[in-house]
């Protein structure tokens, strides 16, 4: 409700301060969408249920378009018809979600419903969800201090409209790592959870390398569009100039970062998100912030040294990142996984040569060499 003033008091333009308070009061209920979206994903994904996820995204996008146009165009709301539209989107992904768990009761084979079990070991499950919370929020809440940054460089009005450009840009790309991160993260932590070290570490690789052929298309990506993008979005030549010219160190940018968005969700599969949120820090605003001010602020780079400063984020976070996975302990972790899914199994090798014993609560059941704490699930997950 004050963004106004504090954008204001940041040295922003008051028109731009007014229209971006408008858009975050509308954006509100978008909160409760996102509250609810991303456990119904995350409930999905690591019962390894993907392809409903998908389909339900595409539907709510579909829908999207008529949407945004009758609230936009027709209803001639401008700004607030934009925010609604986004939130009248999220809450057709989780209701069509919601509709697809229950006409096909996925929820039973993995829920018993409520009781007083729901109120227990929240302490540990906190442990996990914060520090990962915190990783993904340092990252992005360094692109909205971009934003607030180009509010006080030679040409505001054009590096904030390029800015929103370039960073709906890095939104599109990131779209790819991510998914790639969440898929890592279930498979490292589904076969940590069934004991195989050697199994997780080869996941890990495969994501990572993955990860880095992601980047390399990215790049690609940017250089090959650098001169037309910004062409899609506006006709004002300051901001086509600064996107076009900005675009190539985004990709650069993107090198860096799918590997090592790819590297976070091999940590979150590791239950060690507060490496990940460490790194973060450090990175982002331990390294890319000082460098990013320099160069805009003090070196002549404007708005270019902003996007340099986000390089020199995402290098140095990517290096970090394959430095702590290269000296992971697959078999450490293997034992941790034990001990957060409150199991007791003696060996379990690659090779198939599998000794058992019972869990501490209930029976497990042996399938494919990997103990299931939920019956008809294959593998103990950490996520």
């Amino acid at each position: 409700m004050n963004m106004r003033r504090i954008l204001i008091l940041c040295g922003q333009d008051e028109t731009i301060a007014k229209e971006a308070q408008l858009y975050l009061i509308y954006s509100v209920p978008d909160l409760l969408a996102q509250s609810l979206l991303h456990p119904l994903r995350i409930y999905l994904r690591t019962q390894s249920i993907t392809l409903p996820l998908t389909c339900c995204a595409m539907l709510s996008i579909l829908l999207h378009l008529p949407i945004n146009y009758f609230l936009v165009s027709h209803l001639r709301l401008g700004t607030r018809g934009i925010a609604l539209s986004g939130v009248w989107t999220n809450f057709n992904l989780v209701g069509s979600l919601i509709i697809y768990i229950l006409y096909f009761g996925v929820h039973k084979k993995t829920w018993g419903g409520f009781s007083m079990q729901c109120f227990k070991d929240w302490k540990s499950l906190l442990n996990l969800a914060i520090p990962s919370c915190i990783s993904v929020c340092l990252e992005w809440w360094w692109y909205e201090i971009m934003i607030l940054l180009c509010g006080l460089l030679l040409n505001p009005r054009a590096a904030v409209a390029s800015m929103g450009i370039l960073i709906q840009t890095t939104a599109l790309i990131y779209i790819f790592p991510s998914c790639l991160s969440f898929s890592v993260s279930t498979r490292v932590a589904n076969e940590l959870g069934a004991n195989q070290p050697k199994k997780a570490k080869l996941a890990a690789v495969v994501g990572l390398y993955c990860g880095f052929m992601l980047g390399f298309s990215a790049l690609f990506f940017a250089v090959m569009v650098g001169n037309f993008w910004a062409t899609m979005f506006t006709d004002d030549k300051e901001i086509i100039t600064l996107t076009s010219v900005a675009l190539p160190i985004i990709g650069l940018c993107e090198l860096g970062n799918c590997p090592q968005t790819t590297g976070c969700g091999v940590l979150r599969g590791t239950a060690r998100p507060k490496q990940g949120a460490n790194i973060n820090l450090c990175c982002f605003y331990l390294v890319g912030m000082p460098v990013a001010v320099w160069l805009a602020f003090f070196a002549g780079f404007d708005f270019k040294g902003l996007w340099l400063g986000m390089l020199a984020a995402q290098g140095s976070c990517m290096v970090t990142m394959m430095l702590v996975l290269i000296r992971t302990d697959w078999d450490f972790e293997a034992e941790r996984a034990k001990e957060l899914t409150g199991a007791e199994v003696v060996v379990v090798d690659d090779s198939k040569d599998v000794e058992q014993e019972k869990p501490r609560n209930g029976k497990a059941e042996n399938k494919e060499g990997s103990f299931s704490l939920l019956g008809d699930l294959d593998h103990h997950s950490l996520v």
